[in-house]
């Protein structure tokens, strides 16, 4: 995925940085960076690579199917409301699937439950436990102190039975907060403890700017500090009142699935409609197949190697 971290630690530093990440599916005018989706969403070059190991045959048959399931009402046609379901759907399903695979290989002693020590274990080969209240002189040090609290606080609110471990529906809730319910609330007091200096319980846009501070000697700000400015105001201050509220703050913090599902859904429409009627018909999909197997419709052609999606019966 890029970060060179694993899945838990992508998983933490995801609360913090998505924002980030979610800027860069796009560049600073929101031009659509094909380039970027492949990285941040093929999973490896195996990927890449097995799809194009199916006969043209088999490709056509599977991608047929795909197209019938992803035309909810069955009128032939695949709108960008329908085209942006799947794409959804897409995403989650497999960030269960992966989560259910991390699942196994942190559960060390194979009980059924991963404990907070087997999650250490996994993580950096040995148990670590910082004192809470006892901060380390290396600033380096003490990020990581910091992070590492912070995974423990989410793997503690995870867990919602007596059982010091985590069991499969927990760990799913700790690795991906943003797609529990009984996680959010964590989730908006985590940002809040980040961003919010003043206690008030909101975020202002210095607050969200973090510590940057212009330079005496610029006239203007920095080009990503425009873009960020225009991301606060435009994107997250629904009500523009110059402050992010708990909802408008969760808007931020949790990965935007939806709005990247209906980027791809415009993107896909504009690049295949032949006939400008704003949806595609099996024919528009199957004249231009190349660029549908490399898009998030079919997760860069992963979905034509997983029966969950191409089998008659999703």
């Amino acid at each position: 995925m890029g970060l060179g971290l694993r899945p838990a630690a992508r998983g933490v530093l995801l609360l913090l940085l998505c924002a980030t990440a979610a800027a860069a599916a796009g560049d600073a005018h929101g031009e659509h960076r094909t380039d970027y989706d492949r990285e941040a969403l093929l999973g490896g070059q195996e990927e890449v690579d097995e799809y194009v190991k199916l006969t043209p045959e088999e490709q056509h048959k599977r991608l047929k199917s795909i197209i019938k399931k992803i035309d909810l009402d069955s009128d032939g046609f695949l709108t960008e409301s329908e085209l942006s379901s799947w794409i959804q759907m897409s995403f989650k399903h497999y960030a269960m699937q992966e989560a259910k695979q991390q699942f196994v290989e942190y559960d060390k002693n194979s009980d059924g439950s991963v404990s907070w020590d087997e999650y250490n274990i996994q993580m950096y080969d040995r148990v670590i436990d910082f004192d809470e209240n006892t901060a380390l002189d290396d600033a380096e040090e003490e990020s990581f102190r910091q992070l590492h609290l912070k995974d423990k606080k989410r793997f503690e609110k995870a867990n919602q039975d007596s059982d010091p471990g985590l069991n499969l529906e927990e760990f799913i809730a700790f690795e991906h907060p943003e797609e529990v319910e009984y996680m959010k609330e964590f989730v908006i007091q985590e940002a809040l403890e980040e961003h919010d200096k003043n206690g008030d319980g909101f975020v202002s846009l210095e607050e969200f700017l973090g510590d940057y501070r212009r330079d005496p000697a610029a006239s203007e700000d920095p080009e990503w500090i425009l873009v960020e400015k225009d991301r606060f105001l435009n994107d997250y201050d629904k009500d523009a009142d110059g402050r992010l509220d708990p909802q408008e703050l969760l808007s931020w913090v949790v990965p935007n699935n939806q709005g990247i599902a209906q980027e791809e859904a415009l993107h896909l429409i504009d690049e295949m409609d032949l006939d400008s009627d704003r949806k595609l018909s099996e024919a528009e999909i199957l004249e231009n197949q190349d660029l549908f197997l490399t898009s998030e419709a079919t997760d860069y052609g992963r979905q034509l190697h997983d029966e969950y999606f191409y089998h008659d019966e999703l």
